[in-house]
Formats: structure tokens, sequence, C-alpha cells
């Protein structure tokens, strides 16, 4: 790992892999509520009212994103900031999941080096029938512990890294969406209406409309 990943990116992949237990923030319908409250606030207070709403906000990417439609009136110049932005950290999450994808890779030819290692101690104490027995035992140990390591840790942390990335991009594009509703004035009901096209099937139940009314009293 130390010889294919650069000590930067080594580093943020571990800290990727412990952000991976901690509790995703807030839901879908929460935050599709949030900024419809918030092109309420851009139509009937303009800049002021919104750059108040931005401070409060529950996603730190809706904040900047919020602030930055406060400070440019360019729409498209905000839509590119914007997905430049997304662009970069979907690489990044992929950066980060091929580290443990490549040691996924090296840790199965590692145990069978040193099953091989092994088998030629083994060799050279050939006259103890005994001795030969434990040793073929322990050599093959090693790529017990490759293979384990490899299918057990490093590949699976790799596909829960990309999972949790794509998550992270999929909230980040309903953002970017919503903003750039908000820059080009669009009906709050209308923004509503179409980023519910992010909504998965299981949110779509009577309990997130209850969410969604306490998120609008909170903005109101």
């Amino acid at each position: 790992m130390l010889l294919t990943t650069p000590g930067h990116s080594l580093l943020h992949s571990f800290r990727r892999v412990s952000q991976l237990f901690s509790p995703v923030a807030g839901g879908t319908e929460d935050l599709i509520e949030e900024i419809a409250v918030c092109a309420r606030t851009s139509r009937r207070e303009e800049t002021k009212g919104l750059e108040s709403l931005a401070r409060k906000a529950s996603h730190p990417f809706l904040r900047e994103a919020l602030l930055l439609v406060c400070d440019v009136n360019d729409r498209e110049q905000i839509q590119d900031t914007l997905e430049t932005d997304l662009r970069l950290r979907e690489r990044r999450g992929e950066a980060d999941a091929k580290t443990f994808e490549v040691a996924g890779g090296f840790a199965p030819t590692i145990g069978i080096i040193g099953t091989v290692v092994g088998l030629i101690e083994v060799m050279r104490q050939f006259a103890s029938m005994q001795a030969i027995g434990v040793g073929i035992g322990t050599a093959f140990v090693s790529t017990l512990y490759g293979l384990a390591a490899a299918n057990l840790v490093l590949l699976p942390l790799a596909q829960r890294i990309r999972a949790r990335a794509a998550a992270e991009l999929e909230t980040r594009e309903l953002i970017v969406e919503g903003v750039v509703c908000i820059a080009d004035g669009v009906h709050p009901a209308l923004i509503r209406a179409r980023l519910r096209a992010f909504l998965r099937t299981k949110e779509e139940t009577p309990q997130t409309e209850s969410r969604a009314s306490r998120a609008k009293g909170v903005y109101a």
C-alpha cells in the first residue's frame, strides 16, 4: 500500500474508513423541504433572508451553495462551480476505494509467498516426519490470513467506501439541483416536485411527511 499509494492519499483513505462508522445526518425528505423553504424565502425577502437561512443550513454543502447564490448573480457560474466540486469528490471517493482494492489484490499473493517460504523451511527438516507435518500446517496459515484479509476486510471496505461516496454524491446532486432552481427563481412547489425524483421508495412514507413538517416549522 505504501508503494502504490502516495502518503497523503493513504492517510485520506484511512480517514474515510473512520467516517464509514459515523451516522448519516438528516434525510432526503427533510433536505428537500429545507431547500423549498429557502426558495420561498428567497422569493419573498431576496438575498438578505436567504443568507440568514443559509447560515443555519443542516448540510455544510447546502450552506456553501446558498451563500454562493447570495454572492453571485450568474446562474451558470454557480452551477459550474458546484458541479466541479461534485466531480472532484467523485474522483476522491474512487481513489480512496482503490487504495483498499489494490491492497486486497496483494494480500493473497503475500500470503502465498509466506506459504512458499514456510515450505522451504519444512524441506530443510525433511528427516523428521513430525516436524514436516507441523511445518506444513503452519506454512499454509499465511495463505489463509492473506485470503481472509482480502475477502473479509480490504475488498468489502473498498465497496463500502464506494457505496458511501455514491450516497453522498447523490445528496450533493440534489442540493445542486435545488440551489440552481433557487438561483433561477423557480417556484418552491416546482422545486419540491423536481427534487422528489431523488427520493427512494422507502422514504416516500407518511412518517417522512411529519419530519418534513417539523423541518418547515424550524425554518418558518
